[in-house]
């Protein structure tokens, strides 16, 4: 572009900078409540969407139990259009598409109101790969078809080759891309602008969150679907976690296997869902009459560079993160009401998550910190956007999410994390955290319209 053209969008730009971002809609897919109104009702009552996994025969393995969402409450094919569509989609895109169906009604954004190379996409997703049990099933037929074929148990390649061929439908394998549920969401939603996906395991939504901030702020956006999806109940995410040693093993009491921060959490309960959030720029979403749910207002991300599947012991990175996020806002610690936390129920996350969030609000009295994972389990890639509509619902509701099944405090987790029972609170500004393996950390604030 040149010219006018040229100097209304460098103009652009540099509005956007300043310009506040507001969150217009929310849609959510978890395993306590479809659609915003349930999700909140569920949160305020501290429901466990923790049960006996039934998405396949789990007889036998270390960890039986899981957050799923209900399929016989979830119809993804009434989000999408045309609803055979559906049939080329993952389940975490089916999650995606659906909540920004939901995100998208809650906003009012009408066809017209902004032009569409104006509207992003930056969603967090799960990089793991074709891991849908059909899928699956096909790759290992092949595979066993291919050996028995040998008399071996080596994998002989063409003979798989000759029959993946005949089990797996090629349309199929795109379902494994992960930015595939990013493109979905785009093409429903006619989303033409900016599309970018985030796999950072469990920062993932929070990151694609703070991404699309950052696009609307440069100008590159002025409307973005952001959020995270994600779905690996499954054998292969299942066993691979349970082999880590990061799965709950509380196989015969589910719903009260997530216990973050208890002195007797023993992992995490492994999840699916997604949420979307619409973020606006200021000036669009009043010139459309849109209501403003919470401004987005500061963004922090760092790595830990330290390993793969540990944290740093002193948290140093995860703190840099959170004063970041702060200064992003032209906020204090002293202005944070409410922390939704990290909190996962391992060992090591909680503690680690506590002397971060001690070290950074130093001098300050700790607010209130309550993990949603309790109820919701660890949704992986799509934790962090989940978990900050957990934090709108608070804000906009006048309460704070509990972290159920807190029985016995853990010395080392020493702080107010709203146990068992939701409490009432007005928030005027809150952080949200999300620290993933490999040493990923961001945060996220928001703070009250």
């Amino acid at each position: 572009m040149c010219g006018l053209a040229g100097i209304r969008s460098a103009t652009t730009k540099q509005r956007n900078m300043t310009e506040r971002v507001a969150i217009t809609g929310i849609g959510v897919v978890t395993p306590i409540g479809i659609g915003i109104a349930d999700f909140t009702s569920a949160l305020r009552a501290g429901c466990s969407g923790a049960r006996r996994i039934t998405a396949f025969d789990c007889e036998g393995f270390d960890t039986r139990i899981a957050a799923e969402v209900d399929d016989t409450s979830f119809d993804a094919g009434s989000y999408v259009k045309p609803r055979k569509m559906v049939k080329h989609m993952s389940r975490s895109a089916a999650f995606a598409v659906a909540a920004a169906a939901m995100a998208r009604c809650e906003s009012r954004l009408l066809a017209g109101d902004v032009d569409p190379y104006r509207i992003g996409v930056s969603l967090g997703a799960g990089g793991m790969g074709p891991v849908d049990l059909d899928l699956l099933a096909g790759q290992g037929f092949a595979a066993i078809a291919s050996a028995r074929g040998q008399d071996s148990d080596e994998l002989d390649i063409p003979a798989f080759a000759r029959e993946f061929r005949a089990r797996t439908n090629p349309i199929s394998m795109l379902r494994g891309l992960p930015n595939l549920a990013a493109a979905h969401l785009a093409i429903q939603q006619d989303a033409r602008g900016p599309n970018n996906t985030i796999t950072t395991a469990c920062s993932a939504g929070t990151q694609a969150i703070g991404e699309g901030l950052r696009a609307i702020q440069r100008g590159d956006a002025d409307v973005v679907f952001a959020g995270g999806t994600d779905a690996m109940i499954n054998p292969v995410g299942v066993l691979g976690f349970s082999m880590l040693g990061t799965l709950s093993r509380r196989n015969d009491d589910p719903e009260h296997a997530s216990r973050p921060f208890d002195a007797g959490r023993d992992g995490f309960v492994i999840g699916e869902g997604a949420a979307i959030l619409v973020l606006e720029r200021e000036a669009v979403a009043k010139a459309r009459g849109a209501t403003a749910l919470a401004e987005l207002a500061g963004y922090g991300c760092t790595c830990d560079a330290y390993r793969i599947t540990d944290e740093r012991p002193d948290a140093e990175a995860a703190v840099r993160a959170i004063t970041l996020c702060l200064k992003d806002a032209g906020a204090s610690a002293e202005d944070i009401d409410y922390i939704n936390a990290h909190g996962t129920g391992t060992q090591m996350n909680d503690v680690t998550e506590t002397t971060a969030v001690r070290t950074a609000f130093n001098g300050s009295g700790l607010p209130p910190m309550s993990s949603t994972k309790s109820m919701i389990g660890h949704l992986l890639a799509a934790a962090g956007a989940v978990e900050l509509a957990a934090t709108v619902t608070g804000m906009l509701h006048d309460f704070l999410p509990p972290t159920i099944n807190f029985e016995v405090p853990d010395p080392a987790c020493m702080l107010d994390c709203v146990p068992n029972d939701a409490r009432s609170a007005q928030i005027g500004a809150a952080l949200s955290n999300s620290f993933g393996f490999g040493g990923q950390n961001a945060c996220l604030m928001i703070r009250r319209w």
